[in-house]
Parts: C-alpha cells; structure tokens; sequence
C-alpha cells in the first residue's frame, strides 16, 4: 500500500469536504433555476481550469484515432446520465436525501460486474447488496408515504448512481492512449456539450440569467467540484491507498446529509439516517475489504 504525504492527505481532506457541502450548495442553485442548465453551466465553467491543470503538467490534450467514439461512450454514463438524473433528484428531494441515494454507486458498480462482466460476488458483496436495497427501499417507501413526497427524484437518483456505477466498472476495464487528466478534460467538456442541448430541448421556456445566489452556486461547482476537485482526484488516484479512497467516498454522503441540516435548515427524518446506516454498511463491505479476483 502506497503512502500518502501530508501534502496529500490535506488535498484529500478537502476533496472530501468540497464534494460533501457541495450537495445543498447544488439544491441551492437549482431552487428556483432550470438543474440541467444549472449543471451545464458548472462544467462548461470548470473547462479553463482543467485546460489549465492539463497544460500545466505538459500533457497533450490530442486525442488518438479511433478513441473518440470510446470517450464518448465513457462519457454517456459517467457525466451525462449521472449529471442529468443527479440534478432533477437534488431538485425534487432534500439534499441529504440525494446524497445518501447518489453514493450508493459502489453497490451499483458491483452489480455492473457481475452482470455484464461475470465478475464473482463474495458473500461480503451480496450482504452489501442487500443493505443498501434495503436503504434505498426505505427511502423510497417515505416518498411514496409522504404525501408531499416525490418518489421520482428518488428513482432519478438510484438511476444516476447506477449509470455512475456501471460508467465506473466501464472505465476500468478500457484502455485509452491518453492520460487520465486529459480523458477527464474531453469527457467534461462532451458531457457539458450534451447537457446543454438536453436543456435547450426540454428547458428552453425556463432559461434566464441566474441571480447572485444561483450564481454563487455555479461557481463553487465550477472551481471547486469540477476544476479543484477532478484535478485532485485523478492526481491522487494511482496512489491513493484503498482504505483513505474508501473512506472519502464513504464520507461524502454523511457530509452531505449534515450539511443540508446546517447549510438549508433540512429536518433529516428516522428513515434518512437508517438509510445513511444501511448504505454506509452496504459500502463497507465493498470498498473496505478486498474484492475476489475478476473472471475475464
């Protein structure tokens, strides 16, 4: 195991934060403002900074032949399915509550495996399977509940998780002639090309300059989660050690939920935090201990 210098463990840290508070800065800025557009807005204004992380580090942004079609297929489930669907979920459901469906991603990624891979799921995988079902059950069962409730923005959000996941597991096993920093820049930038249409098509009634708040919101997911954020992400990727990776990712949806409760005043009820309990669980099980070997 790889270890981490304190240079990089401060970036981590706030890594972690800056995705975590992001999730009520996100139901911020889409309250009142089209979401696709919203999310449209923060990638394309990340690309200067990632054009700038790229150039800085000397690395060519050329992307080979005949890998076009292959980013781009990386970059369907990855940013635009997760963006689209994450977004309208924020919208529709409190933030916390987003938050918890979005990072059952890794439950999702195991899945992906073994059903487009044949990968072997441990008893371990299948028991983390099963909690964050549950979880996602539960939460679903107070949407449809509640009578305020919006079940919807719940199912948008599992579906962004599971794109997410399966975008992940696609990742992993595609080899690409071009460095991870400069992939993250040309899937961004398509993913922000296609949300842009996505909201002419379906948003264009709604589009209007944002006000200062919506404004403020677009920046700090511009600098902060997309530029700051990837950046660091995919610096610290080849060396981070598996336990520090699984607990940022593991902390992100707790923040999120506090967060919200801070930030925007949100009531989290009983079901949120066994929800948050039960997926945190599920995730443990597959992010904290090691994975059987992959049948190719």
């Amino acid at each position: 195991m790889t270890s981490l210098s304190r240079k990089d463990w401060l970036l981590l840290v706030l890594l972690t934060l800056c995705w975590g508070i992001n999730w009520p800065i996100m139901k911020i800025g889409v309250q009142f403002f089209p979401p696709i557009a919203f999310r449209s807005l923060c990638m394309l204004g990340s690309i200067p900074i990632l054009w700038l992380a790229v150039r800085s580090q000397g690395i060519s942004l050329k992307i080979p032949r005949g890998d076009l079609g292959t980013i781009f297929k990386l970059t369907i489930p990855n940013v635009v399915m997760w963006n689209v669907c994450i977004i309208v979920g924020v919208k529709m459901l409190s933030s916390g509550r987003a938050a918890i469906l979005g990072y059952t991603m890794p439950i999702w990624a195991v899945l992906c495996g073994l059903i487009f891979f044949r990968d072997n799921i441990t008893r371990a995988g299948w028991c983390g399977i099963a909690l964050a079902l549950s979880g996602a059950l539960l939460l679903l069962s107070s949407e449809f509940v509640n009578i305020a409730g919006q079940p919807l923005g719940s199912i948008l959000a599992l579906i962004a998780a599971a794109s997410w996941g399966f975008g992940t597991v696609l990742m992993k096993r595609t080899r690409l002639g071009i460095a991870s920093i400069a992939l993250t820049f040309w899937m961004i930038l398509l993913g922000a090309l296609c949300l842009a249409v996505i909201s002419a098509l379906l948003e264009y009634d709604a589009w209007r300059m944002p006000d200062l708040r919506e404004l403020l919101a677009i920046a700090y997911n511009a600098v902060l989660v997309f530029g700051f954020g990837q950046v660091v992400w995919f610096s610290l990727a080849r060396s981070l050690p598996p336990i520090a990776s699984s607990l940022s990712v593991m902390l992100i949806p707790v923040l999120g939920v506090f967060s919200g409760m801070w930030v925007l005043q949100e009531t989290p009820h009983w079901q949120d935090y066994a929800a948050m309990l039960l997926i945190l669980s599920a995730m443990s099980t597959v992010l904290l201990k090691p994975r059987s070997k992959v049948i190719t």
